[in-house]
């Protein structure tokens, strides 16, 4: 920066009236270095917020301000400029007029700017300020994610399609060290965990290869470039080489794993490819195997519940079950008992399959079938480790439920896992599998049945009143409202427009009492016994999720889907 540039920075920024003198001489020093723009070194230093700087630069500069929106763009205009130019200056065309061509950004005592995107574009140009994270979020959705490494590669002509007889022969050795699919691959990835994505599914399309992401229990599609398919190829085999995966086999379905560091943490991801009809679909389950835990005080449990099962994991014996299908975060709900007993003067071993957190102090075994260790076998060796507390991933087998039993029976606390719809339909699942029913009601000390439920976003819930014929329809207690508002889903920038952000646990804890026993012994019906623990006490999980609906943590809607097949 010259001296003569540097005095018209100076004045600049003294005429937003934003700025202290020795503020403005800091961010004078940080454009002189150059190692990042003076508006992220305004926000980075707490100086003022983006859109207050950008708003009185805009005013001082006698340029527009303006909330960049996707859906406002179109694309006659974006073809306008480069995609590379796009990405590399974090800028977006918005509108083209009179030979003029606009261009939002939010670095606006960027110099070389203009003269940088009037070559690009070929036109004149005129500079908008707009807020960084609305440019990235419609330079996504409106090239997709990628979008500068798919250019690059769509003028290299090392990547012409292949004719199908020849797609797999690949180099596996310039595959792996070209960078343009390597850091393809790694965006998608980036994006899915910057996301919260718990899983990545790309998937052959007739004319296009479409990605989604799984975030809080529903997919949504991710923006790609349109050009995406051409490589499709070299795409899969990149992620099947980062899976230690056989490149060349694409008639089989093969599993696989890859290991990854990001911003510090280890991100451990389970890879399983399936042929289908236009190319192999490829699946990859992101799980964060270290990182903080959730404890049993934010599973969001209510008071009684979580009151009731802190007594019950802090006695010697007895199995505690955690019930519910795919998904619905029992093994977080499990690794938070184990962390709230996990103390030095206890030994805990577990065995999973996979092995979804590491957590320090606690032996965790990988349980692998293909080589015999089965979860029955890893039990029964348990037994010969001088164990306080186990925790077996999953009952599947009359052999394994058995095993677990008499390790009850004989001083250790169990945890496992069952695929019930409700609590009570765990003893009849045990029952079926033929252990005795007085194993059963002597080994087990609670159930508990959970979903995951969306929860409202908190910047953009809004209030409704839900029509009372359906409230009454679906069992809904209006007469516990007491003034309290029931919400229902907006959108806005904080939740990806979609009203909703992160998952919250609803829960059904059934405590086995002696009248419980009883019923278990007597192979009473699996209502029956629910209705015995309703009397007792028992939240069931629709009438937990209602007081979450009361919180304004979720909606109505949320709650009955995930609660359907317990009614």
């Amino acid at each position: 920066m010259t001296m003569g540039s540097a005095t018209f920075v100076s004045n600049l920024l003294k005429q937003t009236g934003l700025f202290n003198e020795s503020q403005v001489t800091e961010l004078l020093e940080a454009a002189r270095a150059g190692e990042k723009s003076v508006t992220a070194t305004v926000l980075d230093a707490g100086y003022a917020r983006e859109d207050d700087f950008l708003q009185a630069m805009a005013r001082v500069l006698g340029l527009r301000y303006v909330r960049v929106g996707a859906e406002s763009i179109p694309a006659e205009v974006l073809e306008r400029l480069p995609t590379k130019a796009v990405f590399q200056y974090n800028v977006i065309p918005i509108a083209f007029e009179n030979d003029v061509l606009t261009v939002a950004a939010n670095d606006p005592l960027n110099m070389s700017l203009i003269d940088a995107l009037r070559i690009a574009a070929g036109t004149r140009v005129r500079l908008a300020l707009s807020p960084g994270e609305d440019i990235a979020t419609a330079s996504k959705a409106l090239y997709g994610v990628g979008a500068e490494t798919v250019d690059r590669m769509m003028q290299d002509n090392r990547f012409e399609v292949q004719p199908e007889e020849s797609a797999g022969k690949v180099d596996l050795g310039e595959l792996d060290q070209e960078a343009s699919i390597v850091k393809f691959v790694n965006q998608i990835i980036w994006e899915a965990f910057q996301q919260g994505a718990t899983d990545i599914h790309v998937e052959p399309m007739e004319n296009t290869l479409r990605i989604r992401y799984r975030i809080d229990g529903v997919l949504h599609q991710t923006p790609v470039p349109g050009q995406l398919n051409r490589f499709q190829a070299a795409i899969i085999s990149r992620i099947k080489v980062m899976a230690n995966l056989d490149i060349a086999e694409k008639r089989l379905p093969m599993d696989g794993r890859i290991g990854l560091r990001i911003q510090g943490r280890d991100l451990d991801i389970r890879v399983s490819t399936m042929p289908t009809v236009y190319g192999e679909s490829i699946s990859l389950r992101l799980l964060q195997g270290s990182g903080r835990f959730i404890t049993l005080q934010e599973l969001g449990m209510s008071d009684r519940d979580a009151g009731l099962i802190r007594k019950i994991i802090q006695r010697p014996n007895g199995i505690v079950l955690v019930t519910g299908p795919t998904g619905s975060g029992k093994s977080t709900s499990l690794y938070a008992y184990l962390h709230e007993i996990n103390t030095i003067d206890v030994r805990i071993l577990t065995a999973e399959e996979p092995i979804e957190y590491e957590m320090p102090g606690i032996n965790q075994v990988l349980v692998r079938a293909d080589i015999g260790l089965t979860f029955a076998r890893a039990l029964r060796s348990f037994l010969r480790q001088d164990p306080d507390i186990i925790m077996v991933g999953e009952i599947r087998d009359a052999e394994t439920a058995e095993i677990a039993i008499q390790a009850s029976l004989t001083g250790h606390l169990v945890f496992s896992t069952l695929h019930t719809n409700d609590a009570a339909g765990a003893f009849t699942r045990l029952l079926d599998m033929g252990v005795e029913p007085f194993l059963v009601a002597s080994a087990c000390e609670a159930v508990v049945a959970q979903r995951l439920v969306r929860r409202l976003c908190e910047h953009c819930r809004k209030p409704t009143e839900p029509n009372p014929d359906f409230l009454r329809e679906i069992g809904f207690p209006t007469a516990k409202l007491a003034g309290r508002a029931i919400y229902e889903p907006a959108a806005c920038e904080h939740c990806r427009m979609t009203g909703f952000r992160g998952r919250r646990g609803i829960f059904e804890v059934l405590h086995v009492t002696d009248a419980i026993e009883s019923l278990i012994i007597g192979r009473r019906a699996t209502n029956e016994i629910k209705q015995k623990s309703i009397a007792e006490g028992m939240s069931t999980l629709r009438d937990d999720g209602w007081i979450k609906v009361m919180d304004g943590v979720t909606t109505i809607e949320e709650v009955v889907r995930a609660t359907e097949d317990n009614e």
